[in-house]
C-alpha cells in the first residue's frame, strides 16, 4: 500500500522518504514530531527487519506519556539486545517532540537497517533547540528568556523527570544559551542593526610608526625642549632685573563731602 499523499516538509532526504514509502507503514507520517514521538512507527519500521522481536500487538499507538514510555522501553530493550546504539539525546528529543530530533532518528535507523550512508549527514551538530527558527525572525519578534524556557523545555520532560535539581540545571542551560545568542546578535553588524555611527578615531587612518621616524621625533623633541629651556632663561633673568615704582594716591575726606 502506498501513501495517500507524500509527507510535506519532513526535512528528510529523498532516499529516506522513498525507503519509508517502501515499508508500507500503517499510516503516513505527516507530522514528524507528533507521529514518531510515541515510538509506534519506529517499532513498525524495525518489525520489517526483525519480525519476531517486534510483535506489533504489544505496542499502543497513543499520545499519552505513559504510552510513549512503554513503547520506547520495549524498543530500548531490543536495541540493547541487538547491540544497536542510538544516541540518548536523539531518543529523548523524539519522545518530547524536539525540533529536528525525529528526522535525525529516522536517518540513523535508515543507516542501521539498510547499511547505507546519507550524503552530507556526517559530523552534523545535534541541536534540538529553536535557534534556527529564532534566527529567521526579526530582532523585535525573537523570544525573551522566559519564552525561550517555554519553547525548549517541554512539559513531558518535567513530568518524566520530576527532579527539581535536574530541571533547574536545564533551565539554567537554556538561559545561558539565550544570553549567548543575544550577545552574538548584538555583535553582528551593529552599524546596520542599531544605527551605530563610527567615531572619528575609527574613521582615521592609523599608520604604524617606523623606527627611524621615532628616533628623529625623539631627537627633535629633545632639541625643542632644550631650546625652550634656553629661551626661558633670559626671560627669567630679565624679569628679575625689573624695578617697580610705588605710586601714592590721595583720597578726599568723606566728612567734608557730607558737610558740603
Amino acid at each position: 500500500m502506498a501513501y495517500a499523499q507524500p509527507p510535506k516538509k519532513t526535512g528528510l532526504p529523498r532516499e529516506v522518504l522513498k525507503w519509508l514509502q517502501s515499508l508500507d507503514l500503517s499510516f503516513s507520517p505527516k507530522n514528524m514530531r507528533r507521529d514518531f514521538s510515541n515510538g509506534y512507527l519506529v517499532a513498525e519500521m524495525f518489525s520489517w527487519y526483525y519480525h519476531e522481536d517486534f510483535p506489533m500487538h504489544s505496542y499502543n499507538n497513543g499520545t499519552s506519556l505513559p504510552t510513549k514510555q512503554g513503547n520506547w522501553a520495549q524498543i530500548e530493550r531490543f536495541l540493547a539486545k541487538q547491540n544497536i546504539h542510538l544516541l540518548k539525546e536523539v531518543l529523548d528529543g523524539t519522545i518530547h517532540c524536539k525540533p529536528g530530533a525525529a528526522e535525525l532518528l529516522v536517518q540513523e535507523i535508515y543507516t542501521i537497517l539498510t547499511k547505507r550512508r546519507i550524503k552530507g549527514n556526517q559530523g552534523r551538530e545535534i541541536d534540538f533547540t529553536d535557534r534556527d527558527y529564532q534566527d529567521q525572525l526579526p530582532m523585535l519578534a525573537r523570544a525573551t528568556a522566559s519564552k525561550a524556557i517555554k519553547n525548549n523545555l517541554r512539559l513531558t520532560e518535567v513530568i518524566a523527570e520530576p527532579n527539581i535539581s535536574t530541571n533547574q540545571r536545564k533551565v539554567q542551560a537554556i538561559i545561558h544559551m539565550h544570553l549567548e545568542q543575544r550577545a552574538t546578535e548584538r555583535a553582528q553588524n551593529p552599524t546596520e542593526r542599531f544605527n551605530v555611527k563610527p567615531t572619528l578615531g575609527e574613521l582615521a587612518v592609523r599608520l604604524p610608526p617606523s623606527s627611524h621616524h621615532g628616533d628623529d621625533s625623539s631627537d627633535s623633541n629633545a632639541s625643542v625642549q632644550s631650546g625652550t629651556a634656553k629661551s626661558c632663561e633670559p626671560s627669567i633673568r630679565s624679569k628679575a632685573s625689573v624695578h617697580f615704582k610705588e605710586i601714592e594716591v590721595r583720597q578726599t575726606d568723606r566728612r567734608s563731602l557730607i558737610a558740603n
